[in-house]
């Protein structure tokens, strides 16, 4: 009886090791569908912090058929950027499991957010946005594209 109890133990806690280790910075690098699946983002490295830019939108053209630019941005200066390859993530690092320190920008109203991003599994991340405090946000889920 001991002997089982010593094999489940030891099974539990491997797959806890593996569960805790497989997770690697790398792990976000990738295209992502947004929560509505109309957009996707492609999430990269440069030397250790993590980026992520619209490369795909359902929708690319406006009423007019030109492609969508960036109306919603409270920067006139920014207002023609084109959404398709806008940068929407920014400098996030990675720190035992979450990538942090790093800002999101919703194009849909314009403004930039605290965020935090976490690994759900293998093909799906938790994006929070927030401000100040994490606590005042809102969560949504980010699945694999590829």
């Amino acid at each position: 009886m001991k002997r089982y109890i010593l094999i489940f133990i030891f099974m539990f806690f491997s797959g806890l090791t593996m569960t805790v280790f497989s997770q690697t910075a790398d792990a976000i690098v990738g295209k992502w569908y947004n929560t509505e699946k109309d957009a996707q983002i492609e999430i990269f490295k440069v030397e250790n912090k993590f980026f992520g830019k619209i490369i795909w939108l359902q929708d690319p053209k406006d009423d007019t058929g030109k492609p969508k630019v960036d109306l919603n941005n409270s920067d006139v200066s920014k207002q023609q950027r084109p959404i398709i390859g806008l940068k929407i993530l920014d400098n996030f690092k990675f720190n035992g499991g979450t990538w942090e320190d790093g800002t999101i920008y919703d194009p849909k109203n314009g403004k930039t957010y605290s965020c935090i991003i976490k690994e759900k599994d293998n093909n799906t991340l938790e994006v929070r946005g927030y401000i100040g405090i994490s606590l005042i946000g809102r969560t949504v889920e980010w699945t694999k594209a590829e």
